[in-house]
């Protein structure tokens, strides 16, 4: 079963070669004076495809966020986010239970109960002023916590910060995300699609503004945020306080 329609299938592939190609045409170097990291061993091709995702970012999703934001008013856009952040519940259940959470797999559950059953189908969050503590758990996250160690640190084109492990968790997130894949008609699944990768770009809006202010290597801050806030989800945090988010997410979060 294809996890996209065959029109967006094609579409996504030659984004992808084109986001490819737009990398492989050259690397990035590394700026005088940043230590590079052990973690990091491809930070030439790694900054060449995080150059990429920025420019994509500024030219395509943040023009089209800004309108989003103007459109539509805030309340609404709090709304679309609890109703994707209420079918997320219903997956880190699952990510819980295979990470042998079951309370916590209960928990995001019951989330998912009160939250469609009060909050008119998920749209107002009745669960977190309830008590019921939300959680966000992947594949990634799931494969840490069995073992698998993260390897070298990746950026993937449009996904963003990643590494080894986390890319084929990135992938099983894909193949296991059941939601759009029985929406019909099509034109509904893409358009709901391209919603979700929006609102998932909003909830950062700001923050990327005030990294791009910032005298500092974006490349090298986002890298070691997504290293150490990775590392606390899968201690869930017994080390140390939760670490500084990185910007840019997973659209598909």
């Amino acid at each position: 079963m294809k996890l996209w329609p065959s029109g967006l299938q094609h579409k996504l592939k030659r984004l992808a070669l084109l986001g490819l190609a737009t990398v492989l045409v050259g690397c990035a170097s590394i700026p005088a004076g940043v230590e590079r990291s052990p973690q990091d061993p491809w930070e030439p091709f790694n900054r060449s495809v995080f150059e990429f995702n920025e420019g994509l970012d500024a030219y395509v999703l943040k023009p089209v966020v800004a309108g989003y934001r103007f459109v539509l008013p805030e309340f609404v856009r709090e709304g679309i986010y609890n109703f994707f952040s209420n079918y997320n519940d219903i997956y880190t259940a699952l990510q819980n239970m295979l990470q042998g959470k079951p309370d916590y797999a209960f928990n995001d559950l019951m989330r998912v109960v009160v939250n469609t059953t009060f909050g008119l189908g998920g749209f107002i969050d009745m669960a977190t002023p309830g008590g019921l503590d939300k959680h966000k758990e992947d594949w990634g996250q799931t494969f840490g916590v069995w073992g698998v160690p993260a390897g070298p640190y990746v950026v993937l084109p449009f996904f963003g910060p990643s590494n080894v492990r986390d890319t084929f968790g990135t992938v099983a997130d894909l193949e296991t995300d059941y939601f759009f894949k029985y929406i019909h008609p099509v034109g509904l699944r893409n358009s709901l699609t391209g919603l979700r990768v929006v609102n998932a770009r909003n909830t950062y809006y700001e923050a990327g503004d005030l990294l791009d202010g910032a005298a500092i290597d974006k490349y090298s801050f986002m890298r070691d945020a997504y290293i150490q806030r990775r590392q606390y989800q899968i201690n869930e945090g017994r080390d140390d306080e939760e670490p500084t988010m990185p910007v840019y997410q997973n659209p598909y979060e």
